[in-house]
């Protein structure tokens, strides 16, 4: 790390401590060469995740969009919004896992109904239902013979 006052590539860290929420490391640093203190923050750089719906269109990945997904699907269910967010969580740990510039709008719907299939079933067929754009009751009873077996 370069000082920012003389230019001098030789400092030492003097204290090291989270910050911003425990997302970054806020560092004390020493110059070694003109003994002045600065401070830097380490965070981890995220990447821009691209969505490619299914006409097409490609735009910016957006949490909330999941979010407000399960959170209808799971209206008037037995489902806490602390078990919501942990579930949104594991479905954007995976999508960022994955480490693609872009993914398809498929490939996280089918995250979602993986995971709301453990959550709540009802909610599963509920996303399901708007997802896959049931036509008719034979689709209904299709998903729902899947779910059983």
């Amino acid at each position: 790390m370069k000082c920012p006052y003389c230019g001098a590539d030789d400092t030492k860290v003097i204290d090291s401590r989270p910050a911003e929420d425990n997302n970054a490391i806020r560092r004390r640093r020493q110059c070694e060469k003109c003994n002045k203190r600065y401070t830097t923050y380490e965070k981890v750089e995220s990447i821009p995740i691209i969505v490619i719906k299914k006409d097409n269109i490609r735009e910016q990945y957006d949490r909330s969009k999941i979010e407000k997904g399960i959170i209808s699907s799971c209206n008037k269910r037995p489902v806490s919004y602390e078990q919501i967010v942990q579930t949104v969580e594991e479905i954007e740990n995976e999508i960022f896992s994955m480490e693609e510039k872009e993914i398809s709008s498929n490939t996280i719907g089918e995250l979602v109904m993986e995971k709301l299939k453990d959550l709540d079933q009802v909610a599963y067929v509920r996303f399901a239902s708007v997802y896959r754009e049931f036509k008719d009751v034979n689709t209904f009873k299709k998903e729902l013979n899947k779910l059983l077996k």
